[in-house]
């Protein structure tokens, strides 16, 4: 037999008893509301750290299979060329890209000490304000 029903009919009850539980019903809600963020914030804490993992397992199966990759390339090569004649053709391209991403990090770099910092562009607004208010 189940118990009583925590809800019950408060149709009967004055204004005043109805306003004087208003604030342990917002405690309630705050509380319900607190522990509902902490159950997600772990559950998603959990899942990113899941996540990571997977990823982290991905990335130790690329690096291994990058030098394989090119030890395929200077095979391949080595069909029509001798083998020390493709791995430095393999290995030019190689450095060849990896110049490549220095050039656009170094661009990327520099494209970010260009934009302006949202605090110096907060302490221009201000000083901006109080010019404007000086005035008045």
């Amino acid at each position: 037999m189940p118990g009583p029903s925590p809800l019950r009919d408060r149709a009967d009850d004055s204004l005043f008893s109805l306003i004087g539980d208003v604030p342990e019903l917002v405690r309630n809600l705050v509380v319900a509301e607190v522990n509902a963020a902490k159950k997600w914030a772990i559950q998603a804490a959990k899942d990113a750290g899941i996540g990571t993992g997977f990823m982290l397992v991905a990335l130790f199966f690329v690096f291994w299979a990058i030098p394989a990759f090119l030890a395929f390339v200077v095979a391949l090569l080595a069909l029509w060329l001798p083998v020390w004649a493709s791995a430095l053709i393999v290995f030019g391209i190689g450095l060849v890209l990896a110049v490549v991403a220095v050039l656009l990090g170094i661009l990327r770099f520099r494209h970010l000490s260009r934009s302006e910092n949202p605090v110096k562009a907060a302490k221009t607004d201000v000083n901006i304000v109080k010019e404007v208010a000086d005035e008045f």
